[in-house]
């Protein structure tokens, strides 16, 4: 018997963006754009295409760009439509296709990802639902990351955590999970580790942040006590849920930019354009160019 497919997804979008000071003193790092989208578009994009409906996004008293971005914009699109350009109306129009509802749930205190989280328990209710973090961008060719996800959850009824392979040198910067027996895309987590040393590392397996979890998850959120910094991990609430329901590691396939760095904003920028139907190749032009007038400069 297959289990339900995932409708619901929690966007933790609470954070202040301190890494990417002053851009973000009023424009939200998942605003931040990528070619010619936000971040958050991305991340909304492919919870669509895993099939979630209901998108529930955890916010803060003091940001309201997201929510404006996704809400209608009645002038623009006046202004689009009286000057005819129907292309760029029609963008704008679908940031949210029809049959997609947008829900913006506000975190009294920032209190960490499992507080945010467990923020979304009423919206969510007693089903199985996605949480997926916008810094997180992950490129693929074929099926995003969450629907590769969805389906394996759907299959089996197990939760599901993206992972990742590491070098065993940079398991300090992530979850990491034990996962005996893992092979090829899949292995049932035993344990989870939060930023291990790499001595104490079970294995090179990190986790990504793209979850699917079952709705048992916020009981154990509200009896998970405050950690690091006063926080309410969602890694410790998870650890608890391995005692009670399977919970299986994912090896997606795609490519995941961290653009909670600047690096790797820098790299997701370069690979979408790189990839972006009319702007590929005189991308690569202007690219190949920069790095010989490096070249050049260095000599």
């Amino acid at each position: 018997m297959r289990a339900q497919r995932i409708r619901k997804a929690v966007f933790p979008v609470a954070g202040l963006g301190t890494r990417f000071l002053p851009a973000t003193k009023t424009v939200p790092k998942e605003m931040l754009p990528i070619v010619d989208k936000p971040l958050i578009q991305y991340a909304v994009d492919e919870a669509i295409e895993a099939g979630c409906d209901t998108l529930v996004f955890i916010t803060n008293r003091y940001k309201h760009a997201v929510a404006d971005y996704f809400d209608k914009a009645y002038e623009l699109e006046q202004k689009l439509e009286k000057a005819g350009k129907a292309q760029q109306l029609e963008l704008i129009r679908n940031v949210l296709p029809p049959g997609i509802t947008a829900i913006f749930v506000t975190q009294p205190e920032a209190l960490g990802l499992g507080h945010a989280v467990l923020c979304a328990k009423e919206v969510v209710g007693d089903e199985p639902f996605a949480i997926l973090l916008p810094d997180d961008l992950i490129w693929s060719r074929g099926d995003g990351a969450l629907k590769q996800m969805a389906d394996h959850a759907e299959a089996s009824g197990h939760g599901v955590i993206a992972v990742q392979d590491v070098p065993l040198e940079q398991t300090r910067s992530y979850g990491i999970v034990d996962a005996p027996g893992f092979e090829g895309q899949v292995g049932r987590i035993k344990a989870i580790v939060e930023k291990p040393a790499p001595d104490q590392a079970p294995s090179n397996l990190a986790v990504v942040g793209r979850y699917i979890l079952p709705p048992t998850i916020f009981g154990l959120l509200e009896k998970t006590p405050r950690g690091a910094g006063g926080e309410i991990q969602l890694t410790d609430a998870i650890a608890m849920l391995l005692g009670v329901s399977p919970v299986d590691a994912f090896r997606f396939h795609g490519t995941r930019f961290d653009c909670g760095t600047h690096l790797g904003l820098i790299e997701a920028t370069v690979r979408y354009a790189l990839d972006h139907e009319l702007l590929s190749g005189p991308a690569r032009e202007m690219m190949q160019s920069a790095l010989d007038e490096l070249g050049v400069v260095e000599t």
